[in-house]
């Protein structure tokens, strides 16, 4: 997606509202540096007439006094103008982030089934910290170096506006160049930015990924891969510097022109007594001090250019739209009672079709098992009954409303999942658990452990249940971590259940273990059970088996086996495989 400059300034301004008393009390001690600066060039007439040629002695005791003063009033505004721009810039930036990251955490499973995380992440640290150095250097050189072009060229005027007139011949001949190589450093920042967001998916995948690198050993495939993909942002951001890098010699050799022309002129002046030794001087001294600021502000406009590429990127992202989000007529929904209802449900993840005219009606307090060959849309129902996704076709009923008309946030809390992904964070144990409801007391923590079957392990651990667990619960065992999942889960005591694969990855003890705490879980409450194992499903109320997205036979265990049919063959692979 492209956007138009000014778009980007009108968003990015909306974001600096609140702090505009930070700029502009900076913008007042750049107009006292600027001062400073245009005060220095205009002293230098009196300074060469009136004390180097006319030796007034009065004038010469004044001249160090002169020189501290100034100097202390350029210090204390400089000091003012560049913490309070950057204080802005970071609160700005901070802002930003913050949104963005609120604003990722609000799309839907299938944007980030479509787009890597580690292009996510990009954005929201890289993309934005560009845009953080980028701000402040705008704001603290672009304000500074702009007044003090704006003061030297009145007084370079004042002084003499024919020399002045040959000077800023050059200015408009200097812009071209210059807008030339900044829509070619923001091209090549945006594309450098996109090239980072696949190196840090890159380094993303390899960390998360360390336990299957060291398995395999291709530690040295991986180095490979980051090699070439650090390459390519290095290409990239070769041409930036590479055109930044041209801005100022182009600028000085342009520069160069009018500053020859200027004292050509200017010495036949002075010779001809049409203007003092002081006064060519004091224009010298204003023209050389005005080409810096203009070298400067030529940086700056580089500097605004890669902050826009980035802007770009960072906005594409805040713009993106959620899949799913709550009806305008959304209601809340009170605690369910667990009554479930798919009606003629079609879905498809792209072309090829998951489910199809799928019906299963589930009543409350039931033990529903979903098994079947991989593929079969046992986890897309799970995934469309959290609402991660909506049907293409058909409705969702819990006790009669479709879910679609309910809010979200009222969804979720009348379900708690259990994944075969046991995902934990690196953070307490009892906070781990806490995450399935922030207000339960400690109390009601350890109680859920011990539902769980976790609280013995929980407490034989260094701090008990203060113990951090590592990346992901790296320090656990994998029964350990499906236990603390378990737990969470009966802390939410939510009246719907799903479990997805909640045993598949364990051995048979901790299987054991996990199958004891899944029946304090269930108990009270519609579950829905996904799994591969046909022995930890034989005792459901109803199992429904699934092939190519469609039912092809429901019962119980016996009537099923008794049935010959896709069931009990699967059955039959799995007994021959125990023994």
């Amino acid at each position: 997606m492209r956007y138009n400059p000014r778009q980007l300034y009108r968003r990015l301004y909306y974001y600096s509202r609140p702090y505009l008393f930070r700029v502009f009390l900076a913008m007042g001690a750049s107009i006292l540096v600027s001062g400073a600066d245009v005060a220095t060039a205009k002293l230098v007439k009196p300074f060469v007439d009136d004390v180097l040629i006319a030796t007034e002695k009065g004038l010469v005791n004044l001249v160090p006094i002169i020189v501290i003063g100034l100097a202390l009033c350029k210090g204390a505004g400089r000091y003012i103008q560049e913490y309070f721009i950057k204080t802005a810039g970071q609160l700005v930036v901070q802002d930003i982030r913050n949104d963005l990251y609120a604003h990722s955490m609000a799309l839907s499973m299938g944007y980030f089934s479509r787009s890597s995380t580690g292009n996510v992440m990009s954005r929201i640290l890289n993309d934005v910290g560009a845009l953080s150095r980028s701000a402040a250097d705008v704001l603290v050189d672009g304000l500074r170096e702009s007044f003090t072009l704006i003061g030297l060229t009145i007084v370079a005027f004042q002084s003499d506006w024919r020399l002045a007139s040959i000077a800023f011949v050059v200015m408009p001949v200097a812009v071209i160049p210059a807008s030339i190589i900044g829509r070619r450093i923001k091209d090549n920042t945006r594309r450098g930015q996109r090239t980072m967001g696949n190196l840090t998916r890159v380094l993303q995948e390899s960390l998360a990924g360390i336990k299957v690198i060291k398995a395999f050993g291709t530690e040295a495939r991986e180095t490979d891969r980051f090699k070439t993909e650090n390459k390519r942002f290095y290409h990239f951001i070769r041409k930036v510097l590479k055109y930044d890098s041209a801005a100022t010699p182009v600028i000085e050799i342009l520069s160069s022109l009018g500053v020859g022309a200027v004292l050509w002129y200017g010495i036949h002046r002075v010779s001809q007594g049409a203007m003092t030794q002081g006064d060519l001087s004091s224009f010298v001294a204003a023209l050389l001090m005005m080409y810096a600021p203009m070298k400067r502000l030529t940086k700056v406009s580089n500097t605004i250019q890669r902050s826009l590429g980035a802007a770009e990127r960072v906005f594409e992202l805040m713009d993106e739209k959620a899949d799913i989000a709550d009806h305008a007529d959304a209601l809340p929904a009170s605690r369910m009672a667990g009554n479930i209802d798919f009606c003629q449900v079609d879905f498809s993840y792209g072309e090829e079709p998951v489910l199809q005219d799928f019906n299963l009606s589930i009543r409350s307090g039931e033990i529903v098992a979903l098994v079947g060959p991989s593929g079969g849309g046992k986890s897309t129902i799970i995934g469309l009954l959290n609402r991660f996704y909506d049907p293409q076709k058909g409705n969702i009923l819990i006790d009669g409303q479709d879910i679609k008309y309910l809010t979200q946030e009222s969804l979720k809390q009348n379900i708690a999942l259990v994944d075969q992904e046991t995902f934990l964070f690196n953070d307490t144990v009892r906070n781990n658990i806490r995450y399935g409801r922030l207000e339960a007391a400690d109390a009601e923590v350890e109680k859920a452990a011990r539902l769980a079957y976790a609280d013995a392990f929980v407490r034989s651990m260094p701090d008990g249940y203060e113990t951090v667990i590592g990346d992901r619960g790296v320090r656990l065992s994998g029964g350990q971590r499906q236990r603390i999942c378990i737990a969470r889960a009966i802390l939410r005591d939510a009246p719907i259940l799903l479990l997805d694969e909640a045993t598949s990855a364990l051995d048979t003890e901790s299987e054991a273990m996990v199958q004891k705490a899944l029946v304090n879980l269930m108990e009270n409450r519609t579950t829905i059970v996904v799994a591969h194992r046909l022995s930890t499903v034989m005792h459901a109320d109803k199992i429904v088996v699934l092939e190519d997205g469609r039912i092809c036979e429901t019962g119980n265990h016996q009537q099923l086996l008794a049935g010959g049919g896709l069931y009990s063959r699967l059955y039959e692979m799995q007994f021959v495989e125990r023994n």
